[in-house]
């Protein structure tokens, strides 16, 4: 119904946004993220979804297309509501919640407010086949060839077990080319760890 919002930022509150536009303010609820681009008194324009449910009506704003997409398909997961799929992107990026998809890496949630381990495992799951690794590339992570997909789950695993964030783990794990092995994969990804720190 409404493919985007442009107008005057005119409050900013924890969990959203008043923008107007044409003398009315629309109210949107955005993920820290969005509203940490945000400044009032400044124009901006954000993309939008309408949420329509048993009497709910809500609209979301959104600081990238990437980011609507990314909250719709967490819609779609079962149990997975716009507060807890706003609380998702709030600590992630889409592209972070594409790598954890891919390397199968539900760590990668355990700073999510609202989310358990269950839920963690139903976005991997559900998600897996909407999700592919040129989503990946939001973030500047290669897309990598569909035969280091199988390892790449037991990497981002074996990386949290040494210490490593989940989100973290994913990232150095997709950004991993040509790796021969999993020893490869795990050797690359601590090096690109490294250079982080």
């Amino acid at each position: 119904m409404y493919a985007y919002i442009r107008g005057e930022v005119t409050e900013l509150a924890a969990d959203r946004a008043v923008i107007e536009a044409a003398g009315v303010g629309y109210e949107l609820f955005c993920s820290a993220k969005t509203l940490g681009a945000l400044h009032t008194g400044e124009k901006a324009k954000l993309c939008t979804h309408l949420y329509l449910a048993e009497g709910v009506m809500a609209l979301y704003g959104f600081a990238e297309d990437a980011e609507r997409a990314m909250f719709r398909r967490l819609l779609g997961v079962t149990r997975v509501g716009p507060k807890l799929a706003l609380s998702v992107l709030s600590v992630l990026t889409p592209a972070d919640v594409a790598a954890a998809i891919v390397t199968d890496n539900a760590a990668a949630f355990a700073r999510v407010a609202g989310m358990g381990k269950k839920t963690a495992q139903r976005v991997l799951l559900e998600l897996k086949e909407k999700v592919g690794t040129a989503e990946m590339a939001g973030a500047g992570l290669p897309g990598g060839a569909a035969e280091y997909e199988d390892i790449r789950a037991e990497a981002a695993a074996a990386l949290v077990s040494l210490g490593y964030d989940g989100a973290s783990a994913s990232r150095a794990v997709a950004k991993v080319e040509g790796a021969d092995n999993i020893e490869d994969m795990i050797t690359q990804a601590l090096r690109s760890l490294a250079k982080v720190k």
